[in-house]
C-alpha cells in the first residue's frame, strides 16, 4: 500500500563523509571531481573546514564549507571537496542514496569515457583487496579525474563541457530502467505516500494514523573508500 512507505523521508539517504587529506598535483587536499545526472546533493558539515569548488554552465565557483554550512547543488553541477582542516560532512542524497550507487560520472579525462567498460575499469575500488591496494586505486581515480577537471574548467567555449555532459550521458544510458525502479520504490512513493494520505484526511479518514511506526538504523559499513572521502554508509534500497 503506497501508505505503508517507511524510508528516510522523502526518499531521502545519508551518509557519513571524512575528506580525504591526501594531496592532489595542485597542492590541493580531497575528494574526486564528478557530476551526478538526476539526483540533487547536500552537504551538513559537522567539523573541519574546507570548501567546495563547483562548475556548471554559469561558470566556476568555490564554496566556503565550515561547521553548520548547509550546501546544495542540483544535477549537472561538477563538485570538487577541498579538505583544509579536518572537513566532515554528513551528506543528504535523493532517491535512496542513488548517487552513491551509480548516479556519478568522474570527469575523467575523454578517452576514458568512451564506455561503460573502459570508464569502469578506471574507477572500480577493488574491494576483495588489502585497504593498502584500495586506497592506492582511489588516489589514482582521483588524480586522473583531476586532470580531465582541469582541463574542463580552464577551457575557452561551452563545448567541451558539452562534450562531457553527453559522454556522462552516454555511459549512464544502460543503468537508467534501474534507476527509475529505485526512483519509483522511494521519492516518487513517498510522494505518493503523502497525497494519499492528504486525500484520506480531507475524507475525515485517520486510519492511517494507527499504522505509525518507528524505525532506526546503524550504519552498515564504515570507512568505505568514497568518491570525495572515507566513507560510513547506510544500507540502501
Amino acid at each position: 500500500m503506497v501508505s505503508g512507505y517507511d524510508g528516510l523521508p522523502g526518499g531521502v539517504a545519508v551518509s557519513h563523509l571524512s575528506v580525504y587529506d591526501w594531496p592532489a598535483t595542485d597542492g590541493v587536499c580531497g575528494g574526486t571531481p564528478h557530476m551526478h545526472l538526476t539526483c540533487s546533493e547536500a552537504y551538513v558539515v559537522t567539523g573541519g573546514r574546507g570548501a567546495v569548488q563547483t562548475l556548471t554552465t554559469s561558470g566556476y565557483e568555490v564554496t566556503p564549507l565550515a561547521p553548520g554550512t548547509v550546501a546544495w547543488f542540483t544535477p549537472g553541477t561538477i563538485h570538487r571537496l577541498v579538505n583544509e582542516d579536518d572537513l566532515r560532512i554528513t551528506v543528504l542524497m535523493q532517491n535512496n542514496g542513488l548517487p552513491e550507487a551509480g548516479d556519478a560520472v568522474l570527469t575523467l579525462p575523454p578517452e576514458y569515457l568512451t564506455d561503460p567498460e573502459t570508464y569502469a575499469a578506471a574507477t572500480r575500488i577493488p574491494v576483495d583487496e588489502p585497504e593498502a591496494e584500495q586506497e592506492r586505486v582511489a588516489r589514482a581515480r582521483r588524480d586522473l579525474a583531476l586532470e580531465g577537471y582541469r582541463a574542463l574548467r580552464d577551457a575557452s567555449g561551452p563545448e567541451p563541457l558539452a562534450a562531457f555532459h553527453r559522454a556522462a550521458a552516454a555511459l549512464v544510458r544502460p543503468r537508467l530502467a534501474e534507476w527509475r525502479a529505485r526512483w519509483e520504490r522511494g521519492a516518487s512513493a513517498a510522494a505518493a505516500a503523502t497525497g494519499e494520505q492528504l486525500g484520506r484526511l480531507e475524507r475525515g479518514d485517520v486510519s492511517h494514523l494507527a499504522d505509525a511506526v518507528v524505525r532506526a538504523q546503524e550504519p552498515s559499513a564504515y570507512g568505505k573508500f568514497g568518491m570525495c572521502g572515507r566513507l560510513d554508509v547506510y544500507k540502501g534500497d
